[in-house]
């Protein structure tokens, strides 16, 4: 850590809070589209398909359209419960269009920034759509962190390709022995980082399964003991 010049983060699930923003868009759009479903309810079905859609989307196995209909579709399937396809195609436009307004970031998300950016350069690596991480970043005030983000849309790979690494630290002319990468993702941020030879800052906040291979913390704020 002695050479730290770079810090690459993750966005979703990181920095900005994803379950409480979706959470939040949902409960809107079910309201909307007059979907009889408790919000709990729904969440519950659909957050865990939805990592798997995203599983499959990240290993190049569905394209960006099937992800956004069919993560809707399983959910309301499993659920048993009727609603037409104009009704779904709906709710999975406007989720898109409502989701990035909301701004809730992750616990201390604002004050780690604040804290890191005065001693080091920041830049964000996302697997996200780049309109939708665009607008997720300036809806909740935290664009003024990073030198640049980098999105898998744009680049043409996901993590954790390790393309998308490589790309993003020789257009921002890093290094790998001055650079790291925080993420919550073990598969696309983690294992992708360490694969290509990053070393690897592995933010567990959701009970997920503890390992060796890198630094492990459980808050953002963690980082400012330790960088």
């Amino acid at each position: 850590m002695k050479n730290l010049k770079n810090i690459f983060f993750d966005l979703d699930h990181t920095i900005w809070d994803f379950e409480k923003n979706s959470a939040l868009t949902f409960e809107k759009l079910l309201k909307k589209h007059k979907v009889r479903i408790p919000l709990e309810r729904f969440l519950k079905i659909y957050v865990p398909l939805n990592f798997e859609y995203w599983k499959l989307y990240r290993e190049e196995k569905i394209t960006k359209e099937f992800l956004r209909y069919n993560r809707l579709k399983s959910a309301f399937d499993k659920l048993e419960y009727k609603i037409s396809d104009k009704i779904i195609n709906s709710i999975s436009d406007d989720y898109i269009k409502y989701l990035p307004k909301n701004y809730h970031l992750m616990p201390m998300a604002s004050e780690t920034l604040d804290y890191l950016v005065k001693k080091y350069n920041l830049y964000i690596i996302t697997n996200g759509f780049k309109n939708v991480q665009k607008n997720k970043i300036n809806s909740s005030g935290i664009s003024k962190y990073f030198k640049k983000v980098y999105d898998s849309e744009t680049i043409g790979v996901k993590k954790p390709n390790p393309y998308i690494f490589e790309y993003s630290l020789n257009d921002s002319k890093s290094k790998k022995t001055d650079s790291i990468m925080i993420g919550d993702s073990y598969e696309a941020d983690i294992k992708g980082a360490l694969d290509y030879g990053l070393e690897a800052i592995h933010l567990i906040a959701n009970g997920e399964e503890l390992h060796s291979e890198c630094k492990i913390i459980h808050k953002l704020d963690e980082l400012m003991k330790i960088l």
